[in-house]
């Protein structure tokens, strides 16, 4: 039966797991833990290919413990219950139970409220594994109960260390000069299980001996590999930005296409144009936010490649959107203000009906919907200052308009925070 060169070469020790030596180093957390030979619930997150799968394996087998793996993606509560009962049996023999759920992400609250009780009467332990960042993606109560370790993309030196591995592990005929190992490693975006399947395809289609760049463009197509590290990764993005908030589809489009070649989350783009979205268009077009929004509901359903074209659309439209980061601002002066002023007390009639103060006060709150167009002036905070300042862009134009018609005195002055 096939086995895929990534599972036949995998390491079978801590020592030959090569980087994330933040975790795994001497004296690092994951290490510590190792050593110890036994481990509390954990979360690792990281890009595809960092090893997280294989370090869950190598901590279970060195507490010798028994080790489910089951994914997020096709199982559910009954499964999780069904593997509790046995894992009770196996405690009562002295052994634990250490389930790797993959993509756990993929649970829904209810879903990870389920694995709550096990995990806090020890019945499992649990190691999860992420592409998504936990706080985001994981329910405080769950987030309480583990540890979250966060596995970073593999540099090119160390992903040509995992080739150079792999080949001592499977084959004497063939040899591979350091070039060629290098555009292996290029072309797998700091994904060591990548890398293993693009060496897999060289070894099989390349005739003995020494291995040639031409034998490497002949199996792997011969489009140049698109160099992306850690810095490309914070630049592009930067680039990507700014040319949606410079209002310039085109350049918007080509830093996307870069990321999405180079193999960047496409979750990771989404989150930033829900934040350019309601930092650079704002009230200009509130839509935005929806687009940006529906953008990475969608692509978190659908995935890549179909996903890109949800990308490209929300690019699109972003970047041609009429700007105003009035919300943006309108929120630094408030923060600037509540620090250099002394923090007053809520006025009384904006306080909740059960306060004393409200029960001994005769003033009164206005309710808005009593009134002609559901609107009363009354004041509303203990301070005459004005932190949001709307744009003649867009829809603000017209926000504008309608807050000097409620607010006359307020807006048709210009006053600073």
């Amino acid at each position: 039966m096939y086995e895929p060169l990534y599972k036949r070469v995998k390491p079978v020790d801590i020592e030959e797991v090569v980087g994330q030596g933040h975790l795994l180093g001497s004296k690092a957390p994951l290490r510590i833990l190792f050593d110890k030979g036994e481990f509390p619930s954990l979360i690792f997150y990281g890009p595809p290919g960092t090893g997280k799968t294989l370090v869950a394996e190598l901590l279970a087998s060195r507490a010798k413990a028994n080790f489910v793996k089951l994914s997020a993606v096709n199982c559910g509560v009954q499964e999780i219950k069904r593997l509790a009962k046995e894992a009770e049996t196996l405690k009562r023999m002295g052994r634990k139970t250490v389930l790797f759920l993959d993509e756990i992400h993929r649970f829904n609250r209810a879903q990870q409220d389920v694995l709550l009780p096990y995990l806090e009467d020890g019945l499992l332990v649990l190691i999860g594994a992420s592409t998504e960042n936990p706080i985001f993606a994981l329910n405080k109560a769950l987030l309480s109960r583990v540890l979250v370790f966060e596995f970073k993309p593999l540099k090119r030196d160390e992903v040509v260390q995992v080739l150079r591995n792999a080949l001592r592990k499977v084959q004497r005929e063939k040899s591979f000069p350091g070039e060629v190992l290098e555009e292996i490693a290029a072309r797998a975006g700091g994904d060591a299980r990548r890398a293993l399947g693009l060496l897999e395809l060289v070894l099989e289609t390349c005739s003995e001996g020494e291995v040639t760049m031409e034998d490497v463009f002949k199996a792997l197509g011969s489009k140049p590999h698109l160099r992306y590290d850690r810095d490309d990764h914070y630049n592009v993005i930067s680039a990507f930005i700014k040319s949606v908030r410079g209002s310039d589809p085109d350049a918007a489009l080509y830093w996307l296409a870069v990321m999405l070649e180079a193999g960047e989350d496409p979750l990771f783009i989404t989150r930033r144009l829900l934040i350019l979205a309601a930092e650079d268009v704002g009230m200009a077009d509130p839509v935005a936010m929806l687009v940006a929004a529906a953008a990475h509901v969608g692509v978190s359903h659908v995935g890549v490649p179909e996903g890109e074209l949800i990308l490209a659309f929300a690019t699109v439209y972003l970047a041609t959107a009429p700007k105003s980061n009035s919300c943006y601002e309108a929120l630094k002066r408030a923060k600037s203000w509540v620090e250099e002023h002394p923090l007053e007390g809520v006025p009384v009639h904006l306080m909740d009906s059960h306060a004393w103060q409200k029960r001994k006060s005769s003033e009164r709150y206005l309710y808005p919907h009593d009134y002609p167009g559901g609107f009363v002036k009354q004041r509303y905070m203990p301070y005459d200052a004005i932190f949001y300042k709307p744009k003649d862009i867009g829809r603000e134009a017209k926000v504008k308009q309608r807050l000097k018609e409620l607010w006359n005195e307020r807006y048709s002055e210009e006053k600073d925070a």
